[in-house]
């Protein structure tokens, strides 16, 4: 697997669009320190972007890197190689390499910006911990999305459906749900239906590590009661963990039934 994971990695590497996204996070990163001399709203900026984009670039990258070494795939299956170890290879190839391009993009302006000497350290390790949970979790999904349709156009279309539903629909359903049951108590039903939604469960801790909360209404005085505790903590971060578990292991279940 780790052979595997390594020529996944370096091919990634030695792709354009693994630079250009690079480019993109670091630009990002010194325009909104040019613009902002607080790193606080430059934290909150990038939230904005990241918690939409992460999704995204996983979702199509895992899809396309799938489909365009079908070929490659099939000639390791052909090998003695177990299939999980192909499989994990390639998904932790792509998942770590969007990920050092997101951490290393936003990293470098705000630490030569002075990000260690700032208060804002902890919310900004935050939103890069998120970002590559957001990573792993949707290189997955994507993974198995494609293992799952052998049409290129097909798998594209339900990737790209799958990051329009956690990233816009679902919010629009949850609102509705909670507001034609405004009457009842949704205390537990709010904080479970943010937990499915592993978009919803990033913001929401970022939301409440910066302290705006209060944004939130009341729904954000209920999440801070959870969220806020030492406790909330570490169940999101199972949650956020599960979200990426869970994944793994139908992708490496479906490719072992799979007939190639």
């Amino acid at each position: 697997m780790l052979k595997i994971l390594k020529y996944s990695f370096y091919d990634l590497m030695r792709s354009r669009w693994s630079y250009v996204y690079f480019a993109f996070y670091l630009l990002l990163g010194i325009v909104l320190l040019f613009l902002n001399n607080d790193l606080s709203k430059a934290v909150i900026t990038l939230m904005n972007v990241i918690i939409i984009l992460v999704p995204l670039i996983g979702t199509i990258f895992g899809v396309m890197y799938y489909y365009n070494n079908k070929e490659f795939t099939e000639l390791l299956l052909a090998q003695p190689l177990k299939r999980s170890s192909i499989f994990l290879g390639q998904y932790l190839g792509v998942a770590i390499s969007l990920s050092m391009s997101l951490i290393l993009g936003l990293g470098l302006p705000f630490v030569f910006y002075g990000l260690f000497e700032s208060s804002a350290i902890w919310d900004f390790s935050l939103l890069l911990i998120t970002g590559t949970f957001l990573t792993l979790i949707f290189t997955a999904l994507a993974f198995n999305i494609a293992l799952s349709n052998e049409n290129k156009i097909k798998g594209f279309g339900y990737a790209i459906l799958l990051w329009l539903f956690l990233g816009v629909i679902y919010d629009g359903i949850f609102l509705m749900v909670l507001i034609g049951f405004e009457d009842y108590p949704l205390d537990k039903v709010s904080l479970i239906g943010t937990m499915l939604n592993p978009i919803d469960l990033s913001r929401t801790l970022i939301l409440l590590k910066l302290d705006i909360s209060a944004l939130l209404g009341y729904t954000g005085a209920i999440f801070k009661q959870f969220f806020g505790t030492n406790y909330g903590l570490i169940v999101s971060f199972i949650a956020l963990s599960l979200w990426v578990i869970l994944p793994v292991l139908r992708m490496t279940i479906t490719s072992k039934k799979k007939d190639f």
